[in-house]
């Protein structure tokens, strides 16, 4: 698995180029990347079926509790095949419908990203990885959303999911933390036998909260819904690809994984009942307004999202049953409309449902792909969908006492489902033909291809449901439940309840589908205050950041050296005083000066001359004095450094003075003229800041030097240098050996400031009159 992630990750990288390189002939190539992955995960089938996992671990960073560990169970298998066959109809279409694109090369190896960080996230065993992968694609969605750059809509957009995903995904990193505090490792399937200790500890609440977040975030759950319908401004194989195999399904799976391990209590079950229950309603009744084929599936499949985590909240077998199904007929048809909506955009010109219709005989392969997935959309046998659609109204109305307060939730978002399926599915190629769509033909073969065999994938997995779905199920339910179900997949379970609510549904989505002409001009007068909108408080609070960081930015970046320093010494000196202050409180602050304290004669001059040239430097009424008592300043710390026995620190001291003088003597010729601006009130100010810090760290001095504290560190470089380092002097061997990585960042970023120097130096700018 993990040679499959990195090959991955390297095609990704190379397919720009080879893109440039194929042209056309690229279809062939890119159809071959996820397909050659997919047939990787299809010849593990029978040993996961079986309920053997696949599992491999690499040491990365074992002290930190991060290792490269990937499983592949029923669930992750589940994941990964839907990631890799959408993604070969999503590359097989995207290199035909971007042709004309300027800069379709990028998107390439931006959308080989997106997928191999999906396999990443559901093939993880270890949480910091897996979290690793949950922001690549965070990065990678952004960067597709934001696509079309220079639309300001699409930079927007992306920047919106970014943001909201981003900021989900901190709050999943914290409580990813937590429970690995809690359980003492990092490894997700060490967990299945930690429930009651996860579940028990008083730092579960928080855990569940913060992971539920990231996971809300992620897939779009109410409040946070808003970003998905915006995401539209992808192109729309991204649109296809991100709605029903990847990104929003990333915290779909994450429920479905950490649901055993710190699920089956009242606060997770019920809170992703609620969530999941609101979302699906909402979600339905906001897209009954839409007109934009993209948008009308973006609502959609938000209430698919909704109804997927109203499952998981549920928890029986039944309703794991009625997930597994659904969530494979969601992926299936929602690729296949999402592509057929871009072939509607890429042929006709137009998404708005209000100015298609008469499209069958001109475009009939790509008709009756649309109905295929339709029907399974809408729950009509034989297909996969109206399996997932009977056993959700069974999981329901089995719940307890919510159970018909759900069951009408339930069939409502399915009938807005229905008018969904008739604008996206229907509408575009019933009718007569209509004179300003006459140019429009069929999409050629590649783009096609894709959503058909999509299409016809629900319909097989319809009519033979236990064939492959079967033990999968039984498979992904040991990840979820930690048992399997023993329950039988069946198209047909007779004339019940369920089937009289399954064609309640339609026939409700029906009369939805025609009174809506009447019914859309009154919604439109209604008007909800902007309080109730979880995108106005996005709006507002990323205006309230911004307006803030200006504020800040303003006040501290104002371009005066000498209040950037205040402001770094004030930060550092003002909580380091509190804490000495309350040592000082508690009894620990002691200074005890030494019992010898005489001076010696040269001791005596060298701090005359150190004072002296502190003053000449305070008081100097030009640069060239500054500088000249600058350097003496720093050549009399060199030499304290010298009768104390560090020739190498004062060696080190002198070089740095003697460099500083000479730079700034340099720039002398290109400074303005020296000029004193300071008040008297700024003088002291300044004055106050440089004493107290001075004092404070005299008093610092004085306490470490007076309290006797064991070190350990302090004997083992004494005992390690002329052995582990080969040198006899402790301090270089400390820079160049123990703390080598250190020395070398500090190398660094002094190589990268002089190449900034000498940037500067070698600017021209050219005079404008």
């Amino acid at each position: 698995m993990l040679a499959l992630l990195v090959a991955s990750f390297a095609v990704s990288a190379i397919s720009p180029y080879i893109y440039r390189l194929l042209k056309a002939r690229f279809v062939w190539f890119g159809a071959a990347f996820p397909l050659t992955l997919l047939a990787a995960f299809v010849l593990r089938y029978p040993q996961v079926a079986s309920g053997v996992p696949v599992r491999e671990r690499w040491s990365w960073a074992p002290s930190l509790g991060l290792d490269l560990s990937f499983m592949l169970d029923g669930l992750s298998l589940t994941f990964a095949l839907l990631v890799t066959l959408i993604g070969a109809a999503v590359f097989l279409y995207a290199s035909v419908y971007l042709r004309h694109y300027e800069e379709a090369d990028r998107f390439f190896g931006f959308i080989g990203m997106f997928m191999t960080s999906m396999l990443g996230v559901v093939l993880a065993d270890n949480m910091l990885l897996l979290f690793l992968f949950w922001e690549l694609t965070s990065i990678s969605s952004f960067l597709l959303i934001g696509f079309n750059h220079h639309e300001a809509s699409s930079r927007s957009s992306a920047l919106k999911a970014l943001l909201v995903t981003g900021a989900g995904g901190l709050a999943l990193l914290a409580g990813m933390l937590l429970l690995g505090s809690v359980t003492g490792s990092f490894e997700i399937s060490s967990f299945y036998a930690m429930n009651e200790l996860i579940t028990s500890h008083p730092h579960y609440p928080a855990i569940v909260a913060l992971i539920l977040v990231g996971a809300f975030t992620k897939s779009a759950q109410f409040p946070f819904h808003f970003w998905l319908p915006d995401a539209m401004a992808a192109p729309s194989p991204v649109s296809a690809y991100l709605h029903s195999a990847t990104m929003v399904k990333a915290g779909i799976y994450l429920i479905a994984r950490f649901n055993h391990e710190i699920g089956g209590t009242a606060l997770w079950q019920d809170s992703i009942l609620f969530t999941g229950a609101t979302t699906m309603i909402l979600a339905g009744l906001l897209s009954y307004r839409q007109s934009d084929l993209k948008r009308l599936l973006a609502y959609s499949t938000l209430s698919v999202l909704g109804t997927l985590v109203m499952l998981l909240g549920i928890g029986s077998k039944l309703a794991i049953k009625a997930f597994f199904i659904y969530l494979i007929a969601h992926s299936l048809y929602k690729a296949t409309l999402f592509l057929v909506a871009g072939t509607l955009d890429h042929e006709a010109g137009t998404r708005d449902v209000g100015k298609l219709g008469g499209l069958f005989r001109a475009m009939p392969v790509t008709a009756v792909t649309a109905v295929l997935a339709s029907f399974s959309m809408m729950g009509v046998i034989p297909l996969i969908g109206f399996i997932g659609k009977e056993t959700l109204y069974k999981a329901v109305l089995e719940v307890h006492p919510w159970g018909r307060v759900l069951i009408v939730l339930a069939v409502a978002a399915s009938a807005f489902l229905v008018v969904v399926t008739l604008l996206v599915g229907f509408r575009p190629f019933l009718g007569k033909p209509r004179p300003e769509l006459a140019e429009a033909h069929e999409a050629p073969l590649a783009m096609l291809a894709g959503p058909f065999i999509l299409a016809l994938s629900g319909l097989l997995l319809g009519l033979f449901p236990d064939f492959f779905v079967g033990h999968l199920l039984e498979a992904s339910s040991v990840s979820i439940l930690s048992e399997r179900l023993g329950i039988e997949i069946e198209l047909w379970h007779g004339f019940n309840l369920v089937l009289l609510l399954s064609f309640v549904t339609l026939l409700a989505g029906v009369a939805l589908y025609f009174f809506r002409p009447l019914v859309l001009p009154r919604i439109e007068q209604l008007h909800f205050p902007a309080l109730l909108k979880p995108s106005v408080w996005y709006e507002e609070a990323l205006a309230g950041m911004l307006r803030f960081a200006a504020g800040l930015t303003s006040f501290l970046q104002n371009g005066y050296l000498r209040r950037y320093l205040a402001v770094i010494i004030l930060s550092a000196l003002v909580p380091a005083s509190l804490m000495l202050f309350r040592s000082w409180r508690a009894g620990g602050f002691a200074v005890t000066l030494p019992a010898d304290v005489s001076v010696t004669a040269y001791e005596a001059a060298l701090a005359l001359i150190i004072a002296l040239a502190t003053a000449m430097l305070l008081k100097s009424d030009s640069r060239l004095k500054a500088i000249v008592s600058m350097g003496v300043l720093g050549f009399g710390v060199g030499i304290i450094y010298i009768i104390y026995g560090a020739p190498d620190v004062a060696l080190t001291t002198f070089a740095i003075e003697t460099l500083n003088v000479i730079l700034f003597v340099l720039v002398l010729a290109r400074l303005p003229k020296f000029t004193s601006r300071s008040r008297p009130s700024g003088r002291l100010r300044d004055g106050l800041i440089a004493a107290s810090a001075g004092i404070f760290m005299t008093l610092t001095v004085l306490q470490v030097t007076s309290v006797g504290r064991a070190s350990g560190l302090k004997e083992f470089f004494g005992r390690e240098s002329l052995p582990g380092g080969h040198g006899r002097n402790v301090v270089n061997v400390i820079l160049v050996d123990f703390r080598a990585l250190d020395t070398l960042g500090e190398i660094t970023v002094l190589a990268i400031a002089a190449l900034g120097v000498f940037a500067l130096l070698k600017l021209r700018t050219g005079k404008t009159e």
